[in-house]
């Protein structure tokens, strides 16, 4: 099927409303807990081969994260969904005014290789909870790992509500050139420009996770020996390659040999 075929599916099945009650979105979200910890094995050796990642760490930094955000959205997403009442403006005297969470329509999720699960299926998350549905494109520098994806959200979800599209720089553009509700991009800099750019042409809106500095800064009423393991763990995680691990450093002159030998 070809991308601009996916999203018009995705689109007529929105539009059935199927995806709005709060029923169906519990259980896509309990769809997805289950598929992630039935295939766990699928996953672990995925990132094993992609990226080298041990059981652990790949817990730890993935899907033990996802799997916590499907609990914190199904303990809340009763109360997301509720209408809120709020002030009406005198001249409105006569009507009553309310807050009501609309979803956005067909999303587009765009993920990055360094936490190729994380990055990926959290915002997928998010996007069920908000009773979207979704496109999601997994890096193509983690190819093992979006293998393991599609079959996993394939295996799970109808791709008239939850689809995957595999591939490169070529079907990145073939997607962006699609009109969206709503884009969710994890990446660099250069390339949320031009995620930002094709989203202003049909003024969608979007979520951009780029990348950045992360400075860290220890002042002189610092636990010094907690400060080193705490800035080296962050360091070393993931290999450093995390958009929040530390840079460099400011340190409180008063405390800098101290700090180097504890890092030591």
């Amino acid at each position: 099927m070809s991308i601009p075929d996916i999203v018009e599916r995705q689109r007529e099945f929105f539009n059935t409303g199927a995806t709005r009650s709060y029923a169906f979105r519990k259980k896509a979200l309990e769809d997805l807990r289950r598929a992630l910890q039935n295939n766990a094995a699928l996953i672990n050796q995925a990132i094993r081969a992609d990226l080298n990642k041990q059981e652990m760490e790949t817990y730890m930094t993935e899907t033990g994260m996802v799997l916590e955000e499907i609990r914190f959205h199904l303990k809340h997403l009763h109360g997301w969904m509720k209408q809120k009442t709020v002030p009406t403006p005198m001249a409105q005297f006569h009507a009553k005014s309310f807050v009501a969470p609309e979803p956005y329509g067909v999303s587009l999720i765009i993920s990055p290789w360094n936490y190729p699960v994380q990055l990926c299926l959290s915002p997928l998350v998010g996007a069920i909870s908000g009773g979207n549905c979704a496109i999601v494109k997994p890096s193509a520098y983690t190819p093992a790992t979006s293998g393991a994806i599609a079959k996993l959200l394939g295996d799970t979800f109808d791709p008239s509500f939850i689809a995957v599209v595999e591939g490169g720089r070529a079907q990145n553009s073939a997607l962006l050139e699609q009109k969206f509700d709503y884009i969710f991009f994890t990446g660099s800099v250069a390339v949320g420009k031009v995620v930002m750019e094709a989203a202003a042409r049909h003024l969608t809106p979007l979520t951009l996770e780029l990348g950045g500095k992360s400075p860290v800064i220890v002042d002189e009423t610092a636990d010094i020996k907690l400060a080193a393991r705490r800035i080296a763990f962050g360091k070393v995680l993931n290999a450093g390659q995390t958009c929040v691990a530390p840079d460099y450093l400011f340190i409180h002159k008063a405390v800098k040999t101290r700090f180097i030998e504890a890092y030591r």
